[in-house]
């Protein structure tokens, strides 16, 4: 008999689908209501002008416009926000 138990094994481990996170529209991109600009979990990128978060933290646009990254000074530094302005 062993004096030392047994390790256990795991074989099905890994091979599990990505969470499909990240960037869906970048800096200078046009959106319309309703897009999505970021999926994200927690609030890495927080919402700005004409911009909303939703109950998954991603950032969403509330009007039509091109979507601008700004990162903020001072009080709230290090934070990044994400706008949606009016496109000329």
């Amino acid at each position: 008999m062993s004096h030392v138990a047994a390790a256990a094994t795991s074989s099905n481990f890994g091979n599990v689908a990505g969470k499909r996170l990240g960037l869906k529209k970048y800096a200078g991109e046009s959106v319309k209501p309703g897009n999505i600009i970021v999926k994200q979990n927690g609030s890495v990128f927080h919402p700005g002008k004409n911009t909303y978060i939703s109950k998954t933290h991603s950032i969403h646009a509330k009007t039509d416009g091109v979507v601008q990254f700004r990162r903020m000074t001072g009080f709230k530094r290090g934070q990044f926000y994400i706008d949606v302005v009016e496109s000329k």
